[in-house]
């Protein structure tokens, strides 16, 4: 079974530094195979392992925090729940016209409708927000740099922690994930 684990917060300026290569070599060390890394941001394909995602999870970050001194969390998705994540996104148009501006926020944990509305009503610029079940789709019209709907703003309107990719870069991890080599 093929994976795709995403890492919060990595190699930002100054912020948990990890090189890919080491990556690559935390997750082939655990005895999964096949392991791509893509970008410098923190993701990683691979296959194996018959855990839930949840165990993974904790599985990952517990061998990074020993073997990398990398304290940070990780959401993993089986290359199936990928797929669903890119068949349920709520902008098509923006995905096609403006992929760098569409913004897939992997969660944590499932948000409520409460939560969503919540977070849509204390943007005070032109995002667009809708989620479903784990993840959060974001259009920042105007780009991303300058936005005032931080990650901090996210996770504390919806109530869980996550990490975000936009939607070039998620279709990349779902060529990975489907085992077809990256374009």
């Amino acid at each position: 079974m093929k994976h795709v684990a995403l890492l919060r917060a990595v190699n930002l300026p100054g912020h948990n530094k990890i090189g890919m290569a080491d990556l690559k070599a935390l997750v082939v060390g655990l005895g999964f195979k096949d392991a791509q890394t893509l970008l410098q941001s923190g993701n990683i394909v691979f296959a194996g392992g018959s855990k839930t995602t949840e165990s993974l999870e904790q599985a990952l970050e517990r061998a990074a925090a020993k073997t990398l001194g990398l304290e940070t969390d990780f959401l993993v998705r089986t290359a199936k729940e990928w797929q669903a994540i890119v068949d349920a996104n709520p902008f098509p148009r923006e995905a096609k016209d403006d992929p760098s501006h569409l913004l897939a926020v992997i969660l944590r944990d499932e948000v409520s409708a409460a939560n969503v509305a919540a977070l849509q009503k204390a943007i005070v610029g032109r995002e667009v927000v809708r989620a479903k079940g784990r993840c959060a789709y974001i259009v920042y019209p105007d780009g991303i740099g300058r936005s005032k709907l931080t990650t901090a703003m996210i996770e504390k309107k919806l109530g869980t922690r996550g990490t975000a990719r936009n939607w070039n870069t998620v279709l990349k991890l779902q060529t990975l994930a489907s085992g077809q080599p990256p374009t």
